[in-house]
């Protein structure tokens, strides 16, 4: 049985001035009655049954209490079924357990329990002695009011205080082909190894009541079994088999080429949580053992050895890299300079990767707080072209979580109608930023031109349909070529037209937000027919600087777009068919071979990962990390991570600081494994964040 506290019952159900609940303290009520009813309806039918027991059945006068709308309560009071409840907030955690110890039921498991973790002792209260577990996303947070408190170390905060965490997918909240990822992260963030697994098999299985037999492989149990290619904690792990009941799932099943693998040896370090950062201006680490990151401060004394037990040292001075390498007379020079904060901390690393930072491309974070209140959102604008520099908001959780994982640079345009949609001008900001107008916060005001011709396009004002929406923007872009023959000054260079006149000059990129292959195949049309319009009327441009943003179908017409020049960012990476225009998605192994980034790197499309929900800030180096591991060998570690970054860069025709001296990410372990951890990130501010 499920249930829900918190706002779905109050948006859902209830309406003011005719029911409720529409309030904490109306749902509280609302239950209470509900229990005191069922509860009524098991006193009188035990009382009933009492009777008829002491009396004998032929004297009872009336027949055995009835009431549908209670019996599921009753059996729930009976403890005859497993109860899950929907629940976010402390309040409504507090208020529910008081509700299991008043009509004495137990409760399986609370879902979205974000709060959780703040409060273990509330969950201990609850009626039985069997505390609940706490169904969790992993780093999935801020979509809506209560999911605004969270925390991606809640599942080891959990399994310290006894309680059991569970990792859950919400299909289609997040792809339930991968849920193991969750578990994954889980135990990147501290969760032990056997307890992110347990969280996934055992733990869900025995909260439905189904510990006899499903969760475990042991003799008397559903032969329900997978063998992995991989570690299944590791980055990339995909199926080779599925059994259930004892019968293979696929006939030809795709096993990807991958090396031999190796189990995860658990690293008992990934449970200390790191104390909040430090921001400093230099710091000196030593034991780096892999550089991923183009650099021209390279020592010149480095041994241009690939020997892997070699380490350097790496030097960062006023936020920026001075030194890689043994760099002893940069070490030295920066220890004897005096400074107001002091001599430099020197930290020492365990396997120490220097990366680059990683760019957040058409998510809302700068652009929206919490993704479903409106007051924290810039708002959606269907019908009217605007900028998103004019309504950025920084220094909120979501861009500080961004740079604290490594992304420093984002790209935001406004949304067209719901997150994953987009309309109007994209720009470039620094994460780490305090206010728009602090010196180099914003380092892009108009970075490209958005519009979106996804299944969402159909909402415009004029745009009814998919052809009419093509048809509008085919339009429009014409007439951007014919005003390259006036010689008029424009009267609003902030104006639609005027940014259209860009795009067809060649001076700004056009960004469409779009699964559907044939779709894509229209775009490719109209980019053609606008090339011509320019030739007839002898404008001497380059390319329309076309982008598909989305692509979940892309690699249908992987060679079209290579042909024609048009760029793809990925968003999601993997695809997971939620709308009908994503239908023909690649999901991959063991069903396809390979994924969307598979073909269009093979076909040689320029290709990157976009974010199509703000909470993926989290996960950038890790989906790096499944191109990097999937991919054959063909891609290396170098290109996994210019897919989050410098891809994105050249996509858009940006400059992205080559050299990366000042915007960088230093890991213990590397960025594309599961068990990497950011040490520091230089987010180009002239300060560094330091992790310890």
């Amino acid at each position: 049985m499920k249930m829900a506290c918190g706002e779905n019952p109050k948006r859902v159900y209830g309406k003011v001035g005719e029911h409720g609940p529409t309030s904490r303290l109306g749902e509280s009520w609302e239950f209470r009655h509900a229990f005191e009813q069922a509860s009524k309806l098991v006193r009188e039918q035990d009382d009933w049954c009492r009777a008829a027991s002491t009396l004998g059945l032929e004297r009872v006068t009336d027949y055995l209490p009835q009431e549908l709308k209670w019996e599921s309560l009753g059996a729930l009071l009976r403890g005859q079924v497993h109860l899950n409840t929907h629940c976010y907030t402390i309040p409504d955690l507090e208020a529910f357990v008081d509700h299991t110890n008043e009509f004495k039921f137990k409760v399986r498991a609370f879902h979205h329990a974000h709060q959780t973790y703040l409060v273990p002792e509330i969950l201990k209260r609850a009626y039985g002695g069997d505390f609940p577990a706490a169904a969790l996303f992993a780093t999935n947070m801020w979509y809506k009011a209560e999911s605004y408190i969270g925390s991606e170390y809640a599942g080891k905060k959990l399994w310290d205080e006894g309680l059991t965490p569970i990792y859950v997918s919400d299909n289609p909240v997040l792809n339930a082909q991968h849920v193991i990822f969750e578990a994954a992260k889980g135990y990147k963030f501290g969760l032990p190894y056997h307890a992110a697994m347990h969280s996934v098999t055992t733990a869900p299985a025995e909260r439905l009541g189904f510990g006899n037999r499903l969760g475990k492989i042991k003799p008397g149990f559903d032969a329900d079994v997978v063998v992995w290619d991989s570690d299944p904690l590791s980055i990339g792990a995909a199926p080779v088999q599925v059994w259930i009941d004892g019968t293979a799932q696929y006939e030809d099943p795709i096993e990807l080429k991958k090396p031999a693998p190796e189990l995860i040896k658990p690293d008992t370090s990934l449970s200390h949580i790191p104390e909040e950062p430090e921001t400093v201006s230099s710091v000196i680490y030593t034991g780096i053992t892999t550089s991923l990151l183009t650099t021209s401060a390279l020592d010149p004394h480095t041994s241009s050895s690939s020997s892997s037990s070699e380490t350097y040292n790496l030097v960062i001075t006023n936020g920026s890299i001075t030194c890689l390498g043994p760099c002893r007379s940069a070490i030295q020079s920066l220890i004897s300079t005096p400074s107001p904060s002091g001599k430099p901390k020197i930290i020492a690393l365990n396997n120490g990767y220097l990366a680059p930072s990683f760019v957040a491309l058409g998510s809302t974070v700068g652009l929206n707080a919490i993704d479903a209140e409106k007051a924290t959102d810039n708002g959606a604008s269907p019908n009217i072209f605007s900028r998103a520099v004019d309504g950025l908001a920084l220094n909120t959780k979501k861009l500080r979580v961004a740079h604290h994982y490594g992304v420093t640079r984002a790209i935001s345009a406004p949304k067209f109608s719901s997150g994953g949609t987009h309309h109007g001008t994209s720009a470039g900001f620094l994460t780490g930023g305090g206010y728009t107008l602090e010196k180099g916060a914003v380092f892009a005001d108009d970075v490209a031109v958005h519009y979106t011709l996804s299944l969402a396009a159909k909402r415009g004002e004029g745009t009814p349909s998919i052809s009419s929406a093509v048809g509008a923007l085919r339009r429009k872009l014409l007439e951007a070529v014919a005003t390259l023959n006036e010689t008029d000054a424009i009267k609003d260079p902030y104006s639609e037209g005027a940014y259209l006149r860009k795009v067809v000059t060649g001076s700004l990129p056009l960004v469409l937000t779009v699964h559907s292959a044939d779709v894509i195949s229209s775009i490719l049309r109209v980019k053609s027919e606008i090339q011509s319009a320019l030739a007839q009327g002898q404008h001497k441009s380059p390319s329309l600087r076309l982008v598909i943003f989305g692509g979940a179908e892309s690699h249908l017409v992987a060679r079209d777009l290579a042909s024609a020049g048009v760029s793809v960012v990925l968003a999601p990476l993997l695809s997971y068919r939620s709308t009908w225009d994503q239908r023909r998605a690649l999901t991959g192994a063991p069903l396809t071979n390979g994924t969307a980034v598979d073909v269009l790197l093979e076909a040689g499309v320029k290709t990157a990962i976009g974010v199509e929900e703000d909470w993926r800030v989290y996960d950038l180096a890790l989906l790096a990390g499944v191109v990097y591991k999937n991919g054959g060998g063909k891609v290396g570690e170098r290109e996994a991570l210019g897919l989050v970054a410098g891809n994105v860069f050249e996509i858009l025709g940006l400059d992205s600081g080559e050299g990366g001296e000042e915007h960088f990410v230093v890991y213990e372990g590397s960025p594309l494994e599961i068990g990497g951890r950011v040490k520091a990130v230089g987010g180009g501010r002239g300060v560094v964040t330091v992790f310890e």
